[in-house]
């Protein structure tokens, strides 16, 4: 018992007879308030802790060797399809020409509407028949071989459809600028299919796979090639017309999808002015990597980017197009998702319940002696 009787003498908490208890109005409004204010607060920290919390760290981007994927969609409300192509080069040498696989663009009438959708270039199929052997006479049983037009790499070397002379020409640094003088380009159809889509519009959408390395891709009329080490479409002299090159990004990124991604070019639209000219986004793509709570790994990029419109006004003249200049920053980004722990959730639950009983006890005191003073003062006609 003697014991008992010291453990009750440490009671930091006296409990006071209910007869000496004064119920307030202010107290049960103050009550009231606190406690809704606790419910809360509870509530809110109880959803924090049901979700993960995102921790952000920067590292060295010490990767070598890797692939980036670009992925678009892009309209060109005044393009159409049969002229537009996609190039990509960097800074490696690496170029590749008139891309198409893994692309599929959607012809578009003025409206904007959907008249077409095709995976393959302009041009119809290749023909396996062509009519002259490099401008010579054929024989009946002589294999067919077309004519390269002064670009034939060997003897042997065959065009069969516009494409291969295409191809042959841009190896040589030529621009095919006379369509309309190639065999093959007419019994395609070549000219009339560009003549047909006139004044039509396109979207384009897909992906493309290019090395970890500075460089660029664009949206031009005509196929590139590189004379002189600078860039040349052909098929510019189609038409004595400029080229319109208003575009609509609906959809730009670098990699994949990862939560609270923002890519900043999603929906911009740009319309072109009376002149013509190069259209340029310089992007700096973050290389980013995203652990969700399961601990699976998201290997993405983050971009930031500036715009600016180089007018044909100098020489030599800019390549009418869309072009996005891309380079890495050295800095790499991780995201770790994580849980709350329920040490930290008790904690927090704690503070809330008595920080706010602590901070109702204290404005409950004002009040109520607030309230008996000026009683007081009344009382003794000394209140005014």
């Amino acid at each position: 018992m003697e014991i008992l009787n010291k453990l009750r003498n440490l009671d930091a908490y006296p409990k006071v007879n209910e007869d000496f208890y004064s119920r307030t109005l202010s107290g049960g409004v103050i009550t009231l308030v606190s406690s809704i204010v606790m419910i809360f607060l509870f509530i809110s920290e109880f959803r924090l802790f049901l979700n993960a919390a995102t921790e952000t760290k920067l590292t060295v981007d010490t990767s070598r060797g890797d692939h980036l994927r670009v992925n678009f969609d892009i309209t060109f409300p005044a393009l159409a399809c049969s002229v537009l192509s996609v190039d990509t080069m960097d800074i490696s040498g690496e170029q590749h020409y008139d891309i198409r696989h893994d692309i599929v663009k959607k012809r578009l009438d003025h409206l904007g509407n959907i008249i077409e959708s095709r995976a393959d270039g302009i041009g119809g199929p290749k023909i396996e028949r062509p009519l002259q052997r490099h401008g010579g006479r054929l024989d009946h049983n002589e294999t067919y071989c077309g004519s390269c037009y002064g670009a034939e790499a060997t003897d042997d070397h065959c065009c069969n459809s516009c494409e291969d002379v295409r191809d042959a020409y841009r190896k040589k640094g030529w621009g095919l600028t006379n369509p309309d003088l190639i065999d093959q380009c007419k019994r395609e159809g070549y000219i009339q299919k560009i003549k047909d889509e006139a004044g039509e519009g396109c979207n384009i959408h897909g992906l493309l796979e290019v090395s970890k390395v500075a460089g660029n891709f664009h949206f031009a009329p005509g196929k590139g090639f590189h004379p002189s080490n600078f860039l040349v479409q052909d098929l510019l002299a189609l038409s004595s017309e400029t080229y319109n090159i208003s575009h609509k990004i609906n959809k730009l990124s670098f990699g994949d999808e990862f939560p609270g991604v923002i890519n900043p070019l999603d929906g911009v639209q740009w319309t072109q002015p009376a002149t013509s000219g190069m259209y340029q986004y310089f992007i700096k793509v973050v290389p980013t990597i995203y652990t969700d709570i399961r601990g699976r790994k998201i290997h993405s990029n983050q971009f930031s980017v500036t715009e600016h419109f180089r007018e044909a006004d100098g020489y030599p003249h800019p390549i009418p197009g869309v072009f996005f200049f891309y380079d890495f920053s050295p800095i790499k980004v991780v995201f770790t998702e994580e849980n709350v722990s329920l040490l930290h959730f008790l904690t927090n639950i704690c503070a809330i319940v008595g920080g706010v009983f602590t901070v109702s006890g204290i404005v409950d005191a004002l009040f109520y002696h607030g309230h008996r003073a000026i009683k007081k003062k009344m009382q003794l006609g000394k209140y005014t």
